[in-house]
């Protein structure tokens, strides 16, 4: 079957509807929503259903696209207060542990491809290449499981393996597009390399920040009479950011990331009304992006070298991904426990990124592209279903997780940033009522009110007479606490 003007909405809001429903059963089991993504895809394509789509060229256009608002987002709800701790570990993990996984698996795999009895020739540059596409994490469907789980993370870990894949992705980026042109340009000078990584990472980062505080005031200033509108303007931003930071040469992802960190940690207008415009973008892209890459796969194709695949994924989850952690981590000493190491190296999760980035070789007709295409695909795969699906018990298991701490309030209410006060909800129990059965005999905290009380599916407007139940919810409303 043909993608045509005719059926492209048809098949479309299947593949969508499919996804969602079989992504909301994963969830509940601890399976990453991004493995049943692909499955769908690769079910609907040229080896299931029949769903034709080969275009790598566009694939990756979806991917840039997809990735510039998921990074976007993550630099959002990426919180300044909490990776200033780990500010430093993080950094160097999605740097010099990006290059490191890099070397060391691109090395296993130019001494593997030399052996007699592997389907593969590959020599050591595009070793070093297929190792650089898949050497970033994707942390995404790792938090969305430790969420379903109600799990949460000690030592400033989860803060600090967000700041690690959000901003490891231009370095594996970096990585790939030096090694592509070292490759097409028979040899580069170490001097062009490093400047080419220098320039990209100084302009990304000047760009990102520059324009984040220009979103800001964008969002801030400009009086839009429809509130609407907004999410939209900051959406032309972020595709304006990359384009804009690409075209100087910079790295767009690391700009988007940052830009959204700016944006992310300041106070902008109608933050609640952009955050769920974001959120709901980012999942829509998400799942066109996995569907997208499962179509563009012939799983024929990549059953031909799995067992290389397989041995290449295995010694990156094994000893690739836990020696470049360790040597990383190595200068910080007692500051990061032997348990948090081990639960990082775990956490070396695959996902759309590398598939995305295999699609380069492909699209610039590197010798072996199409091997480098499926050997990624085939390890992302096995990273998914290995480490994906084992990450909460492994922080059991190390007793690194507690319990997932509350956020908001079961009322879905949220107070404008303006105004300078808390909400929480309280459930009334039998040694509440023993104090009094009515509002003003519960003695609430100077500067507390309840505004609204639930009772079952009924909600009251509160006053000093309500008679008061066992199971009542009340919202209440407070003045921050002012360190």
């Amino acid at each position: 079957m043909l993608f045509t003007a005719e059926n492209i909405l048809l098949v479309g809001s299947i593949l969508l509807f499919v996804s969602i429903i079989v992504g909301k059963t994963g969830y509940r089991f601890g399976v990453p929503a991004l493995l049943l993504f692909l499955v769908v895809g690769m079910l609907f394509g040229s080896d299931g259903l029949g769903l034709q789509f080969h275009n790598a060229k566009e694939a990756q256009f979806i991917g840039m696209v997809a990735l510039s608002i998921i990074l976007f987002s993550g630099g959002m709800d990426t919180k300044y207060t909490e990776i200033k701790p780990i500010l430093v570990p993080g950094i160097v993990l999605s740097t010099a542990g990006v290059l490191l996984t890099a070397l060391f698996t691109g090395l296993f795999i130019w001494w593997l491809s030399g052996m007699s009895w592997t389907n593969i020739q590959l020599p050591l540059i595009t070793s070093l290449l297929l190792a650089s596409t898949m050497s970033s994490t994707d942390s995404a469907s790792v938090f969305a499981i430790l969420r379903s789980q109600k799990m949460n993370l000690k030592h400033n870990l989860r803060p600090m393996l967000e700041l690690e894949s959000g901003s490891n992705d231009p370095m594996a980026y970096m990585l790939t597009i030096v090694l592509i042109q070292f490759i097409q340009s028979s040899g580069m000078g170490v001097g062009n390399i490093l400047g080419s990584f220098i320039i990209q990472f100084i302009v990304g980062a000047v760009a990102g920040y520059l324009l984040g505080k220009l979103a800001i005031l964008m969002l801030n200033k400009l009086n839009i009479d429809n509130q609407s509108l907004y999410p939209i303007l900051l959406l032309a931003f972020v595709f304006f950011t990359f384009s804009i930071t690409d075209l100087l040469k910079g790295n767009g992802y690391l700009a988007v990331y940052i830009a959204g960190m700016m944006v992310g940690n300041n106070k902008i207008m109608y933050r609640k009304e952009i955050y769920t415009f974001m959120d709901g973008l980012t999942w829509l892209f998400q799942i066109i992006m996995f569907l997208c890459l499962g179509l563009l796969v012939n799983p024929h194709e990549m059953l031909e070298v799995s067992v290389v695949a397989l041995l290449i994924g295995i010694f990156m989850i094994v000893i690739g991904r836990p020696l470049s952690v360790f040597l990383c981590l190595l200068p910080f000493g007692k500051k990061i426990t032997m348990k948090s190491r081990l639960f990082i190296s775990w956490v070396g999760l695959r996902g759309a990124v590398p598939i995305i980035f295999a699609t380069y070789p492909v699209v610039a007709n590197v010798p072996g592209a199409h091997s480098i295409f499926n050997i990624v695909f085939f390890i992302t795969i096995v990273s998914l279903i290995v480490q994906g699906t084992t990450v909460s018990w492994v922080a059991r298991i190390l007793g690194l997780s507690t319990p997932l701490e509350k956020t908001g309030n079961d009322f879905g209410v949220e107070l404008p940033e303006e105004i300078d006060s808390d909400l929480r909800d309280v459930t009334v129990t039998e040694e509440i009522l023993k104090k009094g059965e009515t509002l003003k005999d519960m003695n609430l905290p100077k500067g507390t009110l309840v505004m609204i009380v639930k009772r079952g599916d009924e909600y009251l407007i509160p006053n000093g007479t309500l008679k008061l139940h066992v199971g009542d919810k009340l919202l209440l409303i407070s003045e921050k606490n002012k360190e």
